[in-house]
């Protein structure tokens, strides 16, 4: 758990979503404290206006579709709901860093920037001794997922305490506020969350960015093995590449993926057809790998046919810096109440719910997630199994030893 200097009401949710597992942080993080992109976003379950026929079998726990250039958001389910991101965070991670540094600059890998990567992680072979190109370990990112990649990039910027400080800026001008980022790699990391809103955020800013852009695209790289020697890295994305059984998805133009043992499979794509641009998330299915893909693709199919008549049912705010204008205060919350608002959304249903409040409340979460902690250290005394991870090839998830990979 990560210590704060002062328990505002974001330092009380990380403290309290940290010291959970990360599937019961995420249901216990209350829900934003401000409406971000409309009202019906706030809500849970499906939201979708004017247009019918949305895919059957839709599993993931939350899900969006949206429009890239006006920011529309077409449909969604349980937008805001807060899970954990896994490698999909790595977008927020180059809107923050991308253009701190030029393409074609050069670094000489050291031991130290390879000292603090969780073990497990998944890596695209950067060795110390080596020097590669900005461009080169951007590759990495993009393409293998590398944690090695992040934490060399992570340490040019002035290391990881200075770079995660920074996405946690980027994120809040761009009003992701559902994001609490720990580690800029997206690593398993108690009450590191996000939401499908905030990645779509994450990647609509990043792709006006052509080198982003461009980077998300590729499908094959070489990368330094030493000398003269190279070896050839392949893009994870499966839609993009056309991996383990899944057909290439007409238009696709990126951007990321991920995978961790707790997170389960996490996906941002977008694709351009006929001029228009969509951007769609999705989090946690409840099948295998290549579930988050299938489901991303079908939402891609329903916005480029049936989504066209579709009403928006909220908005891609656009970032502070840019003159985005900043949320209202959500339904239920202090502020509303304040003013006479009753906290219950317009078709009756339930509100999106309050930020714990109090000190009373925050010690009762605490409390609770203490004898979760002793409970779960017992456990794991008695006996530690193993769990599943995903490989760095990005196939199905398989055993590693003692390690566990993960994108």
């Amino acid at each position: 758990m990560r210590e704060c200097s002062r328990l505002s009401r974001r330092a009380v949710l990380g403290l309290t979503a940290a010291a959970l597992p990360l599937s019961t942080a995420a249901e216990a993080a209350a829900a934003p404290s401000t409406v971000i992109g409309g009202e019906r976003l706030a809500r849970t379950g499906v939201q979708v206006r004017g247009a019918s026929r949305l895919p059957a079998k839709l599993t993931a726990r939350s899900w969006l579709i949206a429009d890239a250039d006006s920011g529309e958001v077409l449909a969604a389910s349980n937008a805001h709901r807060r899970l954990a991101p896994a490698s999909t965070l790595k977008m927020l991670f180059a809107d923050a860093v991308l253009q701190q540094f030029g393409r074609t600059e050069r670094y000489t890998v050291k031991d130290a920037d390879l000292a603090d990567i969780p073990a497990g992680s998944s890596l695209v072979g950067i060795k110390p001794g080596i020097t590669y190109t900005v461009e080169q370990l951007w590759q990495g990112v993009f393409l293998r997922s590398g944690n090695d990649a992040v934490h060399v990039l992570s340490h040019m910027n002035g290391g990881i305490a200075k770079t995660v400080a920074e996405m946690q800026a980027k994120a809040e001008d761009l009003q992701a506020l559902d994001t609490h980022v720990v580690s800029p790699d997206g690593f398993d990391h108690p009450g590191q969350i996000s939401s499908a809103y905030d990645l779509t955020l994450f990647a609509r800013h990043g792709l006006k960015n052509a080198d982003f852009r461009g980077y998300c695209g590729t499908r094959t790289a070489d990368f330094p093995a030493g000398g003269k020697k190279t070896f050839q890295i392949q893009n994870t994305d499966r839609l993009l590449t056309g991996a383990w059984g899944l057909k290439t998805y007409d238009g696709l133009i990126g951007v990321k993926n991920g995978y961790t043992s707790n997170a389960g499979n996490t996906f941002t794509g977008a694709a351009t057809r006929g001029g228009r641009t969509l951007l769609v998330t999705v989090m946690h299915p409840a099948e295998g790998s290549n579930a988050v893909y299938e489901q991303t693709a079908a939402l891609l199919d329903w916005g480029f046919g049936y989504g066209r008549t579709a009403q928006a049912v909220g908005m891609l705010v656009d970032p502070l810096s840019e003159g985005g204008a900043k949320a209202g205060p959500a339904p239920g919350s202090k502020a509303t109440r304040a003013a006479g608002d009753s906290g219950s959304s317009s078709d009756g249903g339930p509100s999106a719910g309050r930020l714990v409040e109090g000190a009373g409340g925050t010690v009762l979460l605490l409390a609770a997630a203490g004898a979760w902690a002793a409970k779960r250290r017992r456990r794991a005394v008695a006996a530690a199994a193993p769990a599943e991870a995903e490989a760095e090839t990005g196939g199905e998830p398989t055993e590693t030893g003692s390690g566990r990979h993960r994108r």
